[in-house]
Formats: C-alpha cells, structure tokens, sequence
C-alpha cells in the first residue's frame, strides 16, 4: 500500500499523556445499544441497524469497548472487528460531545491497542471521513498514517480515509 501522509514524529509516538477519565472502562452490553447509536448518529453521522451493535460484539467481545460515566450510561465506545488475519480494524470510535475533552478517547484507544497486541495481532487499521481533521490529528499521534483514499466511502458520499499501523 501506499503511504499519503506520515505518522507523527518520534517524539509523538506511543499513548498520549491523559489524565484517568471520570468514567469507566467495560465490555458492550446489549443495553449500550440506544446510548452507541445516538453517540454515532451524532459523531459519525451514521446510522445502523440496532441489532449490528452486539452481532458485532459476539465476534470479539474483548474488541467493544466502552467508556461510561457514574450512573453507568455510555459515553464513548470502540468497537474493534478482525476480518484480516493478523489485524484488528477500528469499525466504530466515538465519544459523546461532551465529553471529548476528558482523555476518554485516548484511554480507549489505549486500551484497544494493548488488546490487540495481546491477541497477537500486527496491524491496525480504520477509516476516517477526509474532513475530520481532529480525529486524522489524533490517530497520527497514534502512528497511524494514512494509506489509501477511500472514494465515496461515508453513506454521504464523503471521502475516507484508510488509515494504518503497525503493533
């Protein structure tokens, strides 16, 4: 593959420096489902079938990961699927409005990363819409670069994205 952008220098490379969250880190349930979908309608500015959430989270239920606040409701989430071997794909990440300043998606990226070392796998991957310049910011901090450009990807007709690293 092609590399269009390069990761961020050395000096960035690893987890980013955060402050532990006021929320907690657990599995998906399938209660998450309502408080997910708003979380992604809003952020992602897609919508899926309900019942997608937890098909996708019996694959790898180690891989949805979610970040929830004192009375236990959602408010971030990332949901990891392996449909390469040797890699974990990033298909949902997302972190309620706002909430995004609290190093919440940094814990849960954290988290996914450590997992997918521990399952043995060698690359990460996702994709991001082409204007989502904060999030592009914050997976370049996360060594990802940019390898391909997706077309039309996003239901909107958007561009992505495809976005890569090693582990």
């Amino acid at each position: 593959m092609r590399c269009i952008a390069e990761t961020a220098p050395a000096a960035a490379i690893g987890p980013v420096p955060q402050a532990r969250p006021a929320a907690t880190l657990r599995g998906f349930r399938p209660s998450d489902v309502p408080f997910v979908a708003t979380i992604v309608a809003e952020a992602l500015r897609e919508r899926y079938d309900p019942g997608l959430y937890g098909s996708l989270s019996e694959e790898w239920p180690d891989g949805f990961l979610v970040a929830a606040d004192a009375r236990d409701v959602p408010v971030g989430f990332l949901l990891g699927v392996n449909q390469v071997p040797g890699e974990a794909r990033v298909l949902m990440f997302a972190v309620d409005r706002d909430r995004r300043t609290e190093g919440i998606g940094a814990w849960l990226m954290d988290a996914f990363v450590e997992r997918s070392r521990r399952r043995g796998f060698r690359r990460l991957t996702l994709e991001v819409r082409v204007s989502n310049a904060t999030a592009i910011r914050f997976y370049t901090r996360y060594r990802f670069s940019v390898v391909d450009l997706l077309r039309g990807y996003y239901s909107d007709g958007e561009d992505g994205y495809q976005m890569a690293r090693p582990l």
